[in-house]
């Protein structure tokens, strides 16, 4: 195993050397002044041991994101990685945001919040934040796009990085198809799928037409097109955020939970708590 350090920051040689000693790592080698790898560690420290513990308190303390990876392994072994959209692939919660037009964003965002922590069915919380829309023009779409969106740092550093490898990309998402498309059209990704807000003469009914994109409808979308591209479980990376992410990223070889609730931390492969969308290039870089 190879522990890969990585921080926003620079990260001073006493901390490195520290990590060195306690994953006893053979050799240090520095890909950047906030990225290190290093080499020929000891297994992978099982969760909830001691050393895990103390790696992974001391990495928190210093704002530094770590992994174990094993030798070798890179992003060419890949083909497809799945992204969750809202709070992932951009800053904010779309559904909050458009109800911000409506002066209804502290209630829609307190369900988001619980939802994303799942403390409430996916599916009902989803019916309960649109239902509140009734009525909003649909322009309001369109002005939450140009005037609030945004991509989390790094992304379309790693949306380039993939594509130089060949690695296909889908974003699901239990946010709504007006803002998929357009990041699908936008970015360049290969699939994109998520919910459909109900309009009728131009407005928002506050119903959600068909059925509803949930944690296993996006398990279900991953296995879809996984088969599609004839790939292998272990050959596809799943990145999301919030406990509706859980069901899909069990169904991948490799799962990062991107600035993420804790249940999502607890589960995935990965965590980046602090560094943007492109720590998944150093973990898996040469």
């Amino acid at each position: 195993m190879n522990l890969i350090l990585q921080s926003l920051h620079d990260i001073p040689a006493t901390q490195v050397e520290h990590l060195a000693r306690l994953s006893a790592a053979a050799r240090i080698e520095q890909v950047s002044a906030q990225v290190y790898r290093l080499h020929d560690t000891c297994p992978k420290p099982v969760e909830g041991t001691k050393l895990h513990a103390d790696i992974a308190a001391y990495c928190l303390e210093h704002q530094i994101d770590f992994g174990f990876v094993p030798q070798g392994r890179h992003l060419s072994d890949f083909g497809l990685l799945v992204m969750d959209m809202d709070s992932t692939l951009i800053s904010i919660e779309c559904i909050d945001e458009i109800a911000d037009m409506q002066g209804l964003k502290p209630q829609v965002a307190a369900i988001t919040e619980a939802a994303m922590h799942g403390e409430i069915d996916f599916a009902e919380s989803l019916r309960r934040r649109v239902a509140l829309l009734a009525g909003l023009e649909e322009s309001v779409l369109q002005r939450v796009y140009d005037e609030r969106l945004q991509l989390n740092p790094g992304a379309e550093m790693l949306l380039a990085t993939l594509k130089q490898h060949g690695i296909k990309t889908l974003l699901v998402s239990g946010g709504f198809v007006f803002f998929t498309k357009r990041l699908r059209d936008r970015l360049g990704l290969d699939f994109a799928h998520a919910n459909e807000l109900e309009i009728v003469n131009g407005k928002l009914t506050g119903e959600v037409s068909g059925k509803i994109m949930d944690a296993q409808g996006k398990a279900d979308w991953l296995n879809r097109i996984r088969v599609e591209l004839e790939l292998k479980p272990e050959q596809v990376i799943a990145m999301g955020d919030g406990a509706n992410d859980l069901k899909m990223m069990a169904q991948a070889g490799v799962s990062i939970a991107y600035h993420a609730k804790p249940v999502v931390r607890a589960e995935a492969s990965y965590a980046l708590n602090f560094v943007g969308l492109d720590g998944l290039i150093s973990l898996f870089g040469r």
